[in-house]
């Protein structure tokens, strides 16, 4: 039984900062990839970080877009997933997803993530200017 419960999002003005929340059941975060993906109204779904201890502990991959302003972190005792997001962007609204993908590393958003096959219900960002 996988189950992973996003929350966190809201209204926030243009600079601010949010951070949002996986929570991962009925599987350990040792053997899973927890990915953040978005999506916006009238564009495709972006692979936005992710994080795996699978190979090395702490793998994280950023897309160019995010990079620099938000941070994907972990603690494993509350086998929960967080993403930091600062100095946020208008073009950064979307909902956002968690999913989890079985024994994959962190790159593997960018390369293959079809990969990423268990899935949140997502939690809905609005950046205001």
């Amino acid at each position: 039984d996988v189950q992973l419960q996003a929350s966190g999002g809201g209204l926030v003005q243009a600079g601010g900062s949010l951070r949002l929340s996986c929570v991962a059941s009925g599987f350990s975060l040792d053997n899973y990839a927890i990915g953040w993906f978005r999506q916006a109204p009238g564009k495709e779904r972006e692979g936005v970080s992710c994080i795996s201890d699978v190979e090395v502990p702490g793998d994280t991959y950023y897309a160019d877009s995010v990079k620099g302003r938000f941070t994907i972190s972990r603690d494993k005792a509350k086998n929960t997933v967080y993403l930091q997001m600062n100095s946020l962007e208008v073009e950064d609204t979307a909902v956002y997803y968690c999913a989890a993908g079985w024994g994959l590393i962190a790159r593997a958003m960018h390369v293959m993530p079809s990969q990423f096959d268990d899935w949140g219900q997502g939690t809905e960002v609005t950046v205001s200017s």
